[in-house]
């Protein structure tokens, strides 16, 4: 379906892509992977077009459709909710629009004989035609699915979209492009922002899908359940493979072991003919032999061992100044936006070397908290904060509030105490930002990169409180380790906001679950957490608290024990209500705009009255 030919592409002296080539075809899985800025993010502009390589090429069929998701975009707020995803059926629309108008000429003609009312029939006709094949009837369910899929709520609907947090601003972006179904969809990290419920409707979803789908992701599960085939970019090259992740990393291992024993084997071959050679070449009696070899070895196919990308990140923290015992004491924190209540009389008490982690569903208040305590966010109650104590934060959106115009050097720089422009650079040599990567702006960079970027920033100065919202969302396994082994050698105070229980297990001491507006605590790592709670993992969470909220919603609506086909039934009939509102709300504003005209005729005395 789409052919990636001998593409090649450098950024001054470092080669992203070294001739590689590779079919994705209809109905592929794939599964891009490798290390932060690797290439992934960049290999996806270019099979969508918005980026070129040096050299290379793109084969596309004529009429293909493809669907992007970014990692990071800018959002447009005008709309509410469902009309937003409204505007991924832009072609059925405009297809509506046009009856409307056919409909409204067509009523006003009193000549039905004439050959412009019968073109006008006709053409109404065909746009119909057209739209029932387009399943123009089905949009608004299709719509409500997609939304309920992916975690929105019939409360959520009329809603505008600028109300929307920027994770949930990607959900509807998501929305969109499924809505779209393009025959091919390209993802970058689509699981970033989703709970465990709506990452395993998008898996559903992506396995019948009817096209291809390529995605990033750092997901192990999630590449797993959704991929059948993984390639790896590494070092300029790809390695492709017809199998899922974990199966990919096992066989990857596997050929590396075979390369390097094969490999072994080739240079004893080599070593043992080389000394026959020079043990032989001068003797007369030998001379065909020694020729043989030498032959032997010029046409001798070298055995290759595949590079492996050994980079990662290397993080220290400074040294933590020390604090008082006391970090934080917090009375009645209660939080409010508008009529909406996020948290309601939290208390909470922090001492120095404490390593907490925030958990619970999405939408809870942890973030909310997190900003309460750096003093970004008002609130009612009491916040003191202990002697000494120097906070550093690391947003869930840190990759939005890095000045986009800037260049790595220069967000940094503008960041640093008292570092000199030789320790910068070293620092960001050791997050892999080499010297043509320091010249790069902001707007350019990958997630990861972001990523990497606030973290430098963070080492800029000697905090001994740190306050983590879901700092790993965009790292590789491999710099996710790093930084886990940073934070159990930092000597200072933590609180982490994760739903990774992998990266939470041996380094969070203390747990705070969120529920209900409120927080309890647990004393104890992760895993005495989940046990207390009967859950594998930390996304268990989200279904418990979903499925408790989605049964006491059905009790409501349905006393007693009423059927699953009663369910569907109030379901459509809520749905037919939705569209007989819809339809009200346009002729009411069809009828405004007829009443509006006809004022306007009569303050100008020119109403015809025969």
């Amino acid at each position: 379906m789409i052919s990636v030919n001998h593409i090649s592409l450098s950024f001054s002296s470092k080669v992203l892509f070294d001739d590689i080539s590779f079919l994705i075809r209809p109905k592929d899985r794939i599964g891009l992977v490798g290390n932060n800025g690797s290439g992934k993010t960049t290999l996806l502009k270019i099979i969508l077009g918005a980026q070129e390589p040096d050299s290379g090429s793109i084969e596309k069929p004529a009429g293909i459709t493809i669907g992007y998701l970014p990692q990071q975009m800018r959002h447009v707020d005008n709309k509410s909710l469902f009309n937003e995803a409204r505007t991924a059926f832009a072609p059925v629309l405009k297809l509506q629009e046009k009856a409307v108008q056919l409909n409204s000429e067509i009523s006003h003609s009193s000549d039905f004989h004439s050959e412009k009312y019968l073109s006008l029939i006709n053409e109404l006709a065909d746009i119909n035609a057209r739209l029932d094949m387009l399943g123009a009837s089905k949009m608004d369910e299709q719509i409500e699915k997609t939304l309920y899929g992916l975690g929105f709520v019939l409360e959520d609907m009329p809603r505008q979209t600028g109300h929307f947090s920027g994770g949930w601003r990607m959900r509807i972006e998501l929305a969109k492009i499924l809505l779209q179904n393009p025959d091919i969809l390209l993802l970058d990290e689509p699981t970033n922002h989703l709970d465990i419920e709506s990452i395993q409707w998008l898996e559903q979803f992506l396995a019948s899908y009817r096209g291809a789908v390529v995605l990033i992701s750092h997901d192990r599960a999630f590449l797993d359940n959704v991929t059948k085939r993984t390639i790896e970019i590494s070092l300029g090259k790809i390695y492709d493979y017809k199998v899922p992740y974990s199966k990919f990393t096992a066989l990857r291992k596997e050929r590396r072991q075979q390369q390097l024993a094969a490999y072994k084997n080739q240079q004893k071959e080599i070593s043992d003919i080389n000394r026959f050679i020079e043990r032989f070449r001068y003797k007369n009696t030998k001379a065909i032999q020694v020729q043989s070899r030498i032959k032997y070895l010029d046409k001798l196919e070298r055995i290759e061992i595949d590079e492996m990308d050994t980079s990662s990140i290397n993080i220290r923290f400074p040294a933590a100044p020390r604090s008082g015992n006391v970090v934080l004491e917090a009375e009645n924190i209660s939080k409010y936006y508008g009529d909406k209540k996020v948290l309601e009389n939290i208390n909470i008490y922090i001492s120095r070397g404490e390593r907490i982690a925030f958990v619970g569903k999405n939408g809870e208040g942890k973030t909310t908290l997190s900003r309460i305590l750096i003093g970004e966010l008002d609130f009612k109650g009491n916040l003191k904060m202990g002697h000494n104590v120097k906070t550093g934060y690391f947003a869930q959106n840190q990759d939005e509030l890095l000045e986009e115009e800037l260049t790595v050097l220069d967000a940094v720089y503008r960041a640093a105490s008292s570092q000199t422009m030789p320790e910068l650079r070293s620092m960001l040599g050791a997050f892999l930002f080499g010297e043509d990567d320091v010249d790069k702006k902001i707007k350019v960079l990958s997630g990861g990169e972001r990523s990497r970027l606030a973290l430098v920033k963070l080492l800029l100065a000697p905090y001994n409180f740190l306050i983590l919202d879901e700092p790993t969302n965009h790292l590789d396994m491999r710099s996710k380790d790093i930084l886990k082994q940073a934070l159990l050698n930092f000597t200072g105070t933590i609180v982490l906001v994760s739903h990774d229980r992998e990266f939470l297990e041996g380094l969070a001491e203390t747990v705070y679950e969120f529920k209900d507006h409120k927080i309890k605590k647990y004393t104890g790592g992760i895993a005495d957490f989940l046990e207390s709670k009967k859950i594998d993992n930390l996304r268990m969470l989200e279904i418990k608290q979903k499925s408790a909220v989605d049964t006491s919603s059905r009790q409501a609506i349905f006393p007693g024990n009423q059927s699953y086909a009663d369910k569907k039934e109030f379901e459509k009939n809520l749905r037919k209500l939705t569209k007989d509102i819809a339809k009200c709300e346009d002729s009411i504003e069809r009828l405004e705009n007829e009443i509006a005209s006809l004022s306007v005729q009569f303050e100008s005395n020119s109403v015809d009255y025969s």
